[in-house]
């Protein structure tokens, strides 16, 4: 059956083929989504296994190794990913060793997979230095073509420094994950509007006074108190000060799980806030700004109401929308305006280039754009 595979892909691919200039039908491209989608998960199945297997992943010098634990598996498919950051920091290798091996005993979901990884580094930003998104990247296409994990079941926690790393992971990676989770870790000043479609769970001892942790947090839990407030569909969370309790907070805060569990990630929300920080990154939820104009603190606000979409704030040239007939009807034309003026109206075609680059780059068929328009 196997070998009988790679015949079948290439049948379903050229059964939804039109001419490029003409584009696709909606049904034409979310069948050649499907079908790339598949053929993209037999491959990665067959050249990501042995690292899988090996639990290390390589990239450049760096390297990602992990523990894991099995939790009532979801069929394939269906399963979810719970990536769980240790503390540590700036110390010996041997001390983040230890935060690393008790890191995979901590949180105990109803299903999925819990996979701890070791820091690459040994520093005190280890868990948001640069390379930690293209690895935690591929952290997650290897386990959804290997394990069967669901993309849009994808959460992301960490203790201590692990906790640093998820304050600044979250608002650079949040179509990544479903939901995430601070336990006892310092913002370290990161902006983190751009967590306003990822529900964002903040735990903290009320005598953790290190590095005023304590205090600090409890600020941030008022600033999503008020911003949510200010924006009812955005910044979802649920934030917890516990009187009395030290930086060890003794699993109170494991209260995060079933409430994480409730979400699946949002792949097409109708606004976005990107705000780039310390790592900058050219792709967001559907925005796209080229590589070398992506620099901190810039901030876009785009929005979508029916066939308009609007885009304020710092919009460098050649920044690109990705489409999908899930956020917009691309058999209708679309208005695009920038920081109040029109820049675009028309059709934006499907395309079959489009669908097969986004699942080269990127193996989530949920988040895939159909079109993209340049401008």
């Amino acid at each position: 059956m196997r070998r009988l595979l790679p015949h079948v892909l290439l049948l379903c691919l050229a059964s939804v083929a039109l001419p490029a200039a003409e584009g696709l039908t909606r049904s034409q491209a979310e069948a050649f989504v499907a079908a790339v989608a598949a053929e993209r998960t037999a491959a990665l199945k067959q050249e990501r296994a042995g690292e899988v297997a090996g639990k290390e992943i390589p990239l450049g010098d760096k390297s990602l190794r992990w523990l894991e634990k099995e939790f009532n598996l979801a069929p394939e498919g269906q399963r979810s990913l719970w990536i769980s950051m240790h503390g540590g920091g700036g110390a010996p290798a041997a001390v983040n060793d230890q935060q690393w091996k008790n890191q995979i005993r901590l949180y105990a979901p109803a299903e999925g997979i819990v996979v701890a990884p070791r820091a690459p580094t040994n520093t005190w930003n280890l868990w948001h230095e640069g390379h930690i998104d293209p690895l935690f990247a591929r952290l997650i296409d290897d386990f959804v073509a290997v394990r069967g994990v669901n993309p849009t079941k994808v959460y992301l926690l960490g203790y201590s420094a692990g906790g640093d790393g998820v304050w600044q992971l979250a608002p650079r990676m949040p179509d990544r994950f479903a939901a995430a989770a601070m336990m006892a870790g310092h913002p370290n000043g990161v902006n983190t509007l751009g967590v306003r479609n990822l529900p964002f769970a903040m735990f903290v001892g009320g005598a953790d006074a290190a590095y005023n942790r304590n205090q600090v947090v409890a600020e941030k839990i008022a600033e999503f108190d008020r911003l949510q407030k200010e924006d009812p569909e955005g910044y979802v969370h649920l934030g917890r000060v516990y009187e009395g309790l030290p930086h060890w907070m003794g699993l109170k805060d494991a209260e995060a799980l079933p409430w994480m569990a409730k979400f699946t990630r949002q792949a097409w929300p109708q606004q976005v806030v990107w705000v780039q920080t310390g790592v900058p990154h050219d792709k967001f939820y559907w925005l796209q700004v080229p590589a070398a104009a992506a620099k901190p603190g810039q901030k876009i606000v785009a929005t979508v109401k029916g066939q308009a979409v609007a885009l304020t704030g710092d919009i460098p040239k050649g920044w690109t929308l990705r489409l999908n007939d899930a956020l917009l009807n691309l058999d209708e034309p679309v208005v695009v305006t920038v920081n109040g003026q029109q820049v675009f109206q028309g059709k934006v075609p499907r395309t079959e280039a489009v669908i097969r680059t986004a699942l080269t780059e990127r193996l989530d068929a949920q988040i895939c754009p159909t079109a993209l328009l340049t401008l």
